[in-house]
């Protein structure tokens, strides 16, 4: 009976000592992701900065308008490929918060560039390219909608591979960005997901993929 404790308790402490040991290669490996999609966040901002000093040389004559146009096409295209990395990291990280932090940050830079998106069509009339903007919920726990919301992703990563000159931008809705609510109060959307296609049409249920292409350049 005694020899069965003995056993027992070394057990128990091998458990614990593997777990406490997951833990902390886990803290590692989330600590090295979140370093990594800093760094792309930082690199984010600095072409942010160097696209709005374009931005004032365009209004000044200095650079062309294509120049500015294949700047936000490049960073915007960047950006998708690095909050696409995110969401992986995010499916997979359990210990901490700082993924989701980063995530909101991303959110709100997505919404910049899609304000100076906007402003460049109007400084720039003769573009030639269309932003899809995808609105979905990041915390969404109904499983109807993440389901829908998979296949709205799918759906407009198509679109966008299918035609270079669109540019898609996810953003989720209820990251409580001031600047989001703004923009996108005028369309009056009252569910999610919904998607806005070059500030003209407004998608709330998913169609066949030609409807959408239809008001795209």
């Amino acid at each position: 009976m005694k020899r069965n404790y003995f056993v027992f308790i070394q057990a128990f402490l091998i458990t614990v000592v593997v777990f406490i040991v997951g833990f902390y290669v886990g803290i590692s490996v989330e600590g090295g992701r979140l370093n990594q999609i800093n760094s792309y966040y930082t690199q984010s901002e600095t072409s942010l900065v160097d696209i709005l000093a374009l931005n004032s040389m365009v209004k000044a004559k200095s650079v062309s308008c294509s120049e500015l146009v294949e700047s936000n096409k490049d960073l915007l295209n960047k950006v998708y490929e690095e909050a696409t990395l995110l969401g992986q990291y995010e499916e997979s990280g359990k210990l901490t918060n700082n993924l989701k932090d980063l995530h909101t940050k991303y959110d709100v830079l997505r919404t910049y560039l899609w304000i100076n998106s906007i402003n460049i069509r109007k400084e720039c009339p003769k573009t030639n390219f269309s932003t899809i903007v995808y609105l979905y919920t990041h915390d969404e726990q109904d499983l109807t909608k993440r389901a829908e919301q998979n296949v709205w992703s799918k759906l407009l990563l198509e679109i966008k591979n299918g035609n270079s000159g669109v540019l898609l931008i996810p953003i989720a809705q209820d990251s409580n960005s001031t600047s989001l609510d703004a923009l996108t109060r005028k369309y009056n959307i009252t569910s999610y997901p919904a998607v806005i296609v070059d500030q003209n049409k407004v998608f709330t249920s998913i169609p066949e993929r030609s409807e959408i292409e239809k008001y795209v350049q």
